[in-house]
């Protein structure tokens, strides 16, 4: 290769690597998780990305279609992280009850817990939005329900302790209780002894 040949070359930029329909919807998670559903615009997360807004309907026919597709990605990753936490063998179900409070109480992934909300929000405007917060739900109640009927409970109560297991690690995960008086790893301890004895 000459000395012209190879000057080209390397002077010319890079060329962006094609954003891929995942990365788009990565993407967008981060938009909802700062600002909600409703501050998700296709010209925002073009420049976020750093390409252009015609590059987005090469993957999706408009916001909508990036929306279903954001909530269709929740879900599936709801659903599949509910079913790992609670996955076990049996004789294990307890074990895998207090590991499932101990990982959604942990409060550990704000960024998480921000979608949670932006997308609970949204479903109270939108039916598909709705619905699939509902077959998340629907799921995460059923798999802790499962384990508690393992455990010997009738099936009344197997679904109240559910209940009861999410209203406890969702409702905790969402305050702010740096101003109440109260040691905050003991107060987990005391729930969940008695959501799971």
């Amino acid at each position: 290769m000459d000395q012209k040949s190879r000057l080209s070359k390397t002077s010319r930029p890079a060329a962006k690597e094609a954003l891929d329909r995942p990365a788009w919807i990565a993407g967008a998670l981060d938009i909802v998780a700062k600002d909600g559903i409703d501050g998700l615009r296709v010209e925002s997360l073009a420049k976020k990305l750093g390409v252009t807004k015609g590059s987005f309907y090469w993957h999706f026919k408009d916001r909508r279609d990036l929306i279903d597709a954001v909530l269709d990605d929740w879900r599936a990753g709801r659903i599949r992280d509910i079913r790992k936490q609670t996955a076990t063998e049996p004789g294990g179900e307890l074990a895998a009850l207090r590991h499932t409070i101990e990982v959604y109480a942990a409060a550990r992934n704000r960024k998480g817990i921000s979608i949670e909300a932006a997308i609970r929000i949204w479903a109270r405007q939108d039916a598909n939005g709705l619905a699939v917060v509902e077959e998340v739900d629907a799921e995460r109640l059923e798999c802790t329900r499962r384990l508690f009927l393992a455990l010997g409970l009738p099936p009344a109560e197997a679904a109240a302790r559910s209940a009861l297991l999410y209203a406890y690690v969702f409702g905790f995960s969402m305050m702010q209780c740096g101003r109440f008086d109260m040691d905050a790893g003991q107060t987990r301890d005391w729930i969940v002894e008695r959501i799971t004895r």
